[in-house]
């Protein structure tokens, strides 16, 4: 097992990327806190992975709060043992609109949830790590946020602000032991998805090389690698998982 003992958190676990993570994660024998705004999703993420054998903790958090952020952080210590080894900065909103129609509401409420929420988790999960010597901070980024997208100012902005926080820590904690990576995935089947119309996604396969579209297990396997020692000597690093998508 790739991950066995290990600790691990991931935000947004309830769904998507986030429970393909959660629940390869403790495939590979790592314990599992699944983090999320709704409960109910992290909890049914939760007895999948004990229906498995694996062991998981459901934890309601709003990471744009700092306060609930911390619950989180405890929780975790108190559920690990004292460490954390892992941390999957997975949780993301979308809220699109041109530039001329997007609202400052809009704008807001992405950036709290998708950069300041990965900040507040990096900062308090960093922390834990410095102390302890080690661990691996994976941030979500987005293929938006190297190539930019019709609509989505706010999340492409969020996307581009997480590589650059991913460089500045993988330079800060580095000397700590600690590693920071951030995946830019490619357009990944998820409920995300949901509202895109057919059509765009087959102009989307057309463009991308490999012609198909992301599986959440693709990302998902990029977060085990990362968090797993097989990436020992990895930081600082933007890894996209798009099927050679080049541009929006």
């Amino acid at each position: 097992m790739r991950l066995k003992d290990k600790v691990a958190i991931v935000t947004g676990g309830g769904q998507g990327i986030g429970e393909v993570t959660a629940l390869t994660f403790a495939r590979e024998g790592a314990k599992v806190v699944v983090a999320d705004m709704n409960e109910e999703t992290a909890k049914q993420v939760v007895e999948k992975i004990k229906a498995a054998g694996g062991s998981a903790l459901a934890v309601k958090v709003n990471v744009a709060n700092a306060a609930s952020v911390d619950e989180l952080v405890k929780a975790t210590v108190a559920f690990g043992g004292g460490r954390i080894d892992a941390l999957v900065n997975n949780a993301g909103i979308t809220k699109d609109s041109r530039l001329q129609k997007m609202t400052e509401d809009q704008w807001d409420a992405v950036i709290n949830v998708n950069l300041k929420g990965v900040w507040l988790c990096g900062k308090a999960v960093g922390t834990i790590m410095a102390e302890q010597g080690g661990g691996s901070i994976m941030n979500a980024s987005s293929i938006v946020g190297l190539y930019g997208n019709f609509g989505q100012s706010n999340y492409a902005a969020t996307k581009g602000g997480v590589i650059a926080m991913t460089y500045t820590w993988s330079i800060e904690l580095g000397p700590k032991g600690v590693r920071v990576n951030a995946v830019a995935p490619g357009f990944t089947m998820t409920p995300m998805l949901a509202t895109v119309p057919e059509k765009v996604l087959d102009d989307i396969r057309g463009k991308t090389p490999l012609r198909r579209l992301g599986d959440p297990q693709d990302i998902a396997n990029t977060y085990l690698f990362l968090a797993s020692d097989e990436s020992s000597f990895i930081t600082g690093q933007v890894i996209a998982v798009n099927g050679g998508l080049m541009r929006v």
